[in-house]
């Protein structure tokens, strides 16, 4: 079945997550800082190859209103871009609040503001693809 690459697409960082190969946990992988398109896509593809990734889902900041903004044109401008170099099929899922929800969940757990911005925007990827995951499945 293959594994789902989950990302919280920023403009300075990527936060991402990767599922279980059955396809039901998400679990945090990394965050990445963006440096280039170039790049940024051969750090992608490179972790296609390596956790044999075979789908990608981007999480789609709608407006509360569900109509589409500046900030979702851009992923959706940057799905087309993947699914292009990836050849991967790429799926989007409403992300709205899950910052904040991220955010929550660390405020809770009592880690610093630094801590707490290193790790955001990762747990922000595990709960869009976790909330994928539950979807589909």
């Amino acid at each position: 079945m293959g594994r789902i690459l989950g990302i919280d697409f920023g403009e300075r960082r990527f936060g991402l997550a990767i599922s279980d190969e059955s396809r039901s946990l998400a679990s945090p992988l990394a965050v990445y800082e963006r440096t280039d398109p170039e790049r940024d896509l051969k750090f992608l593809s490179d972790l296609v190859s390596q956790y044999q990734i075979t789908e990608i889902v981007v999480g789609l900041p709608l407006n509360m209103d569900g109509s589409l903004g500046e900030k979702a044109q851009q992923v959706l401008e940057f799905k087309k871009l993947l699914e292009g170099h990836l050849k991967l099929p790429v799926h989007t899922f409403d992300e709205r609040l899950t910052t904040a929800e991220a955010e929550r969940v660390l405020l809770q757990a009592d880690l610093s503001r630094k801590k707490r911005k290193a790790k955001r925007d990762a747990l922000a990827a595990v709960l869009i693809l976790q909330g994928y995951l539950q979807k589909v499945t």
